[in-house]
């Protein structure tokens, strides 16, 4: 009896937790506290930090290849390309183009604002990691949490619960990193610049645009298919105004539910051995690092567009040009309202901010077409 009791009591978890694991716990309780107390990106951070506790408690199995449940998410849904496009489904079906379409110069924000993407690339690969790890932290840059993750479960699997976490907290943090950068790289003139109203998008231009941009942006960069796809057939759900059932569940259900499918086994691959490194503080500061490029890069281009216009640009929408939807957006309206209480720009922000998100997208083809 006293053998048995021994027996049980040495094969439970107590007997092998680690001083790791322990660690990990507080990273996991730490993003659970944000998500819950803070409301930083709960979507994602709260689904994620249980993840990390999951992964955490030993004898668990449940990232055990072939067997585990956990793993049977990430295998089925992130290593098989299911989950990510299906996020940009419902991402499509939430998405308004109009914005875009009413001031089409304003796509070549979303395009500078991938800057930060490219710097921290060659800055990533000079610091010692290998292009396809480079590639994987440079996306981080774009603000998109499912391309991230599309592109590192792709060419560096072994960051991707490093890189999942790093692109949704920067994403969190957008109004406190994006601020003081768009402050110093405009005056206050420029910030209270009134941008004149675009046209009006035909119904028409509004239905053709998915099906225009699926096909430009597939020729272009074919790797990108599965998302931009995705995300184009979403919005045209939403535009067709025939589906709408298909439209809500995209918007509703089935994004609910692959969120949860999502977030659960990237955390889960955050385990002490492989998330307790250098290499992953190195993630989390090129991260920031290719945030906080990408946005000055959205202001440098629109004052540069300044030059050359004469319909000027508030260049603090460059900002937007990050795909963290709507929510740079947002930031940018509420840092040109300092300056002028009547200046409305969210509506404009939102033109390039719906643009970084095909420019995210054509970035991850980019790389997976020169690296695969």
């Amino acid at each position: 009896m006293t053998d048995g009791l021994s027996k049980l009591l040495f094969e439970s978890g107590f007997f092998h937790l680690t001083l790791g694991m322990l660690v990990m716990w507080v990273i996991a309780f730490v993003l659970i506290y944000l998500a819950i107390a803070k409301e930083f990106e709960p979507l994602l951070l709260l689904p994620i930090g249980f993840g990390i506790l999951l992964a955490n408690l030993p004898l668990s199995d449940l990232m055990e290849p072939g067997q585990g449940l956990l793993w049977r998410f990430y295998h089925h849904g992130i290593q098989w390309e299911v989950i990510p496009p299906l996020i940009f489904l419902g991402l499509g079906a939430l998405t308004d183009f109009r914005p875009l379409l009413a001031n089409p110069r304003l796509i070549f924000l979303g395009a500078a604002a991938q800057g930060g993407v490219y710097v921290t690339f060659f800055v990533a690969h000079a610091a010692g990691m290998t292009l396809d790890q480079a590639a994987s932290v440079g996306i981080i840059g774009g603000a998109d949490g499912p391309t991230t993750i599309y592109l590192t479960s792709k060419l560096a699997p072994e960051l991707l619960g490093s890189a999942a976490v790093a692109a949704y907290s920067y994403m969190a943090l957008v109004p406190i990193i994006q601020p003081p950068i768009m402050k110093g790289l405009t005056t206050k003139a420029e910030r209270t610049i009134r941008m004149k109203k675009g046209r009006k998008p035909s119904n028409l231009e509004v239905l053709l645009f998915p099906l225009a941009a699926t096909i430009v942006v597939v020729l272009l960069v074919p790797p990108a298919a599965a998302l931009i796809s995705m995300l184009m057939l979403g919005n045209l759900f939403r535009e067709a105004k025939v589906v709408e059932r298909l439209t809500k569940a995209s918007q509703n259900e089935l994004l609910n539910i692959v969120t949860i499918f999502l977030g659960l086994p990237v955390g889960a691959t955050m385990n002490a051995d492989t998330f307790l490194k250098p290499q992953a503080l190195l993630i989390f500061l090129l991260g920031l690092v290719a945030f906080a490029v990408s946005t000055a890069c959205g202001v440098l281009l629109a004052k540069g567009m300044n030059l050359f216009s004469k319909n000027k640009i508030n260049p603090l929408i460059g900002a937007a040009g990050v795909s963290a939807v709507p929510m740079s957006a947002r930031v940018v309206h509420r840092v040109a309202a300092e300056a002028d209480k009547k200046n409305y720009l969210l509506m404009y922000a939102m033109g390039p901010n719906v643009a970084g998100v095909i420019g995210t997208v054509i970035a991850a083809g980019v790389f997976l077409t020169l690296l695969r």
